[in-house]
């Protein structure tokens, strides 16, 4: 079930409008059956997976806490950790390390037959998979007690608003929401709904209105001139924010419905003006997970400059390939690993810069240059990120880079599509508040509202287009 579907669009007032009705155990209750019914709709044989993981983890949260010996806690740790990544190695790269080292046997001279399972990929495993094992590895720090409470467990692993493309909820978090009695007020309704018609505006006015054209230039590169490419990487780049941070925009609000609070996923990662800030503003819940449970644990910066740009690099390495089966993931992981220890190593062990400064024209002047280099280079990495294979994401670049003639740069769409992405990023950048709306005068939220509605029926793209990030 689509957030940007008429079914949604039915199916969330029913939950609500029960969900009113009942008391806080039975509207655990009633949102896990709903949860399960949102993700079945997409294909109920897979939610013997979010089953299994649900029932490993538990248990396992539960032994970890009870044993006495470090071996114990050790061994049930071991055990959710495999069975999580088994399950998601199995479904989600078995073909992929299953070809690639047929091509590695080619190319030394060597045939292998080809063996391949073909299985289609369980939406949201990727997200729900990191979210599951965080349970058991913070229980195993000692950072929290495990629950007693199987169905709001549960209800913690397959939460609907966020189960399919996060954010990656924190059980430390969420867990303590769901465990208590939620009280909604006017407050969360108001929010959750300006989120929501933020959200739908992103993904069916920004994100949707340039997927067709994004589509057929990554599809075709050698048949696009220059100035195309280069508009189409632009016009990606737009897609992608829109698209993702949309879902997490309705994601939150939908939530909000509940009494619910999900954690912040994006925080205008496009106004960054260093490549360090733009990954703590960028699938925030991704990168904090990297860093909590890869980076840090392999030593982080606390074992010599070498080690800690070692730890970058196998870190964004392995963010790269948890977004896909690809090797295109794996280069834009490391392009981004290969910028941080850059950045790392201009900085000298300053601390970088969080905002960006405006406290006299030389300071504006220069944290723009610093925010137009970081989006192109972000624009970079998305060609690679976008592109079919690895050759295709060089031969794009390499087109761009010889500026070939060909059809003119056309700037309107971008631009058009860039100012009224700054309808919501710029007022919220500067109030640092998603919702920052709901403080202006109402003359002004009301114009704001009627802006976003209208542009929706006028602009707004096919309803039903899937999430980009569904595919990871």
């Amino acid at each position: 079930m689509l957030f940007n579907s008429y079914t949604f669009a039915v199916f969330l007032p029913v939950v609500l409008l029960v969900y009113y009705a009942l008391g806080h155990r039975r509207q655990n209750l009633w949102l896990l059956a709903a949860s399960y019914f949102f993700y079945g709709c997409w294909d109920y044989r897979f939610l013997s997976l979010i089953l299994i993981s649900t029932v490993v983890d538990f248990v396992s949260g539960f032994r970890i806490d009870r044993s006495a010996s470090p071996a114990g806690r050790k061994a049930w740790l071991a055990l959710s950790v495999c069975v999580n990544l088994g399950i998601l190695g199995f479904f989600k790269y078995f073909d992929f390390f299953s070809e690639s080292t047929i091509q590695l046997f080619r190319l030394v001279g060597l045939e292998a037959s080809t063996v391949t399972l073909n299985f289609v990929l369980p939406v949201g495993i990727s997200f729900y998979t990191f979210q599951t094992m965080s349970y058991t590895i913070d229980i195993y720090r000692g950072k929290m007690k495990p629950t007693h409470d199987l169905p709001t467990f549960a209800l913690y692993v397959a939460y609907f608003p966020q189960l399919v493309a996060g954010p990656i909820e924190r059980a430390v978090r969420l867990l303590p929401q769901l465990q208590r009695p939620r009280c909604v007020t006017t407050e969360h309704l108001s929010s959750g709904a300006v989120l929501i018609l933020i959200g739908l505006f992103k993904k069916l006015v920004l994100a949707d209105s340039v997927a067709d054209s994004v589509d057929a230039v990554f599809a075709d590169p050698a048949n696009a001139s220059s100035a195309v490419l280069l508009r189409t990487a632009y016009l990606f780049a737009i897609q992608i924010y829109c698209d993702f941070s949309g879902y997490s925009d309705i994601a939150r609000g939908t939530s909000r419905l509940f009494g619910i609070e999900l954690v912040e996923n994006f925080n205008q990662p496009y106004l960054s003006t260093n490549i360090t800030e733009f990954w703590r503003r960028w699938h925030m819940s991704l990168s904090s997970w990297l860093r909590d449970y890869l980076y840090i644990p392999l030593g982080g910066n606390r074992r010599g400059t070498g080690r800690t740009y070692a730890n970058l690099l196998t870190t964004m390495f392995l963010g790269g390939l948890w977004h896909g089966a690809n090797w295109t993931f794996v280069v834009w992981g490391l392009i981004h690993g290969a910028y941080l220890v850059a950045h790392k190593l201009i900085l000298g062990g300053r601390k970088p810069a969080e905002r960006v400064r405006v406290s006299s024209v030389a300071d504006t002047l220069r944290s723009a240059g610093k925010l137009l280099l970081t989006l192109h280079l972000v624009v970079l990495t998305w060609i690679f990120f976008r592109s079919p294979d690895v050759g295709a994401g060089f031969h794009y670049v390499c087109n761009i880079l010889a500026w070939q003639g060909g059809e003119p740069f056309h700037w309107f769409n971008p631009l058009l599509l860039l100012l009224l992405l700054m309808l919501v990023d710029v007022p919220q950048y500067v109030r640092r508040d998603h919702t920052a709306i709901l403080r202006a005068p109402w003359p002004l939220r009301g114009a704001y509202y009627a802006t976003l509605t209208l542009l929706l029926l006028v602009m707004g793209g096919e309803v039903g287009e899937p999430f980009i990030y569904f595919q990871f």
